[in-house]
């Protein structure tokens, strides 16, 4: 599937074909063979900016981080721990580099960021169950999401010091791409400017990633939410 730069909307049919096109390589399948990915494509959002129901939801996931963070540090939740482990896996530091669940539920200690509903939502739903959920703009894809090991030459675009750049991904590490570049490096640490959603997004891709203990049921419960 290539951008979309038409308002039409994508059928159902179409969203189906598009994430029947995702795939998680051999090398990652090797590494973290508990490792599993839901895939969730919307189109047709209304934006919206931050709202009193995405408040409400950033404020529950804040309480639940505080009273969970209460009891034990977050280096001690079991899947976040998991994550850890994996981030070692290939080679990155997760003290420095964090999964994009355990950064989260740090901030949420303090105060969570409110950006827009859309991303709101689903920043709640990552510090209330403990799993990285990331979320992009469909229309700003190439081609499906594929998660691979890098081999170093990929590019991927951010920015420094409020100028864009381009960067490239250490070799061996884990990354979702499309045929134009890098959309997020380290499996969930950060994403692409390309992909990143914006206050006029009206199609989305949301990505789940999950390593035992956290089951296929549970994972399942994030999406029903």
């Amino acid at each position: 599937m290539s951008n979309n730069t038409s308002n039409k909307i994508r059928s159902t049919g179409e969203l189906i074909e598009f994430l029947a096109d995702a795939s998680i390589s051999p090398e990652v399948a090797a590494l973290r063979p508990d490792y599993r990915a839901l895939l969730i494509a919307v189109d047709g959002i209304t934006p919206a900016p931050s709202d009193a129901h995405s408040e409400q939801l950033l404020r529950n996931a804040e309480e639940v981080a505080r009273t969970r963070l209460g009891k034990c540090a977050v280096t001690d939740f079991p899947h976040i721990a998991a994550w850890r482990e994996a981030y070692h896996g290939f080679g990155a530091k997760p003290s420095r580099t964090r999964n994009s669940a355990e950064a989260l539920m740090r901030r949420a200690e303090k105060g969570l960021p409110r950006i827009n509903r859309l991303t709101d939502i689903y920043n709640s739903l990552s510090v209330t169950y403990e799993i990285p959920f990331g979320g992009e703009d469909l229309n700003a894809y190439v081609s499906a999401p594929q998660l691979v090991r890098a081999t170093g030459a990929e590019n991927f675009a951010t920015m420094d010091k409020g100028e864009p750049v381009t960067e490239h991904p250490e070799p061996g590490e884990v990354v979702w791409l499309d045929a134009n570049g890098v959309t997020c490096r380290r499996w969930n640490w950060r994403q692409c400017t390309r992909t990143a959603l914006h206050d006029d997004t009206t199609a989305a891709l949301f990505i789940l990633d999950a390593l035992e203990p956290v089951d296929d049921v549970e994972l399942r419960a994030e999406d029903d939410d």
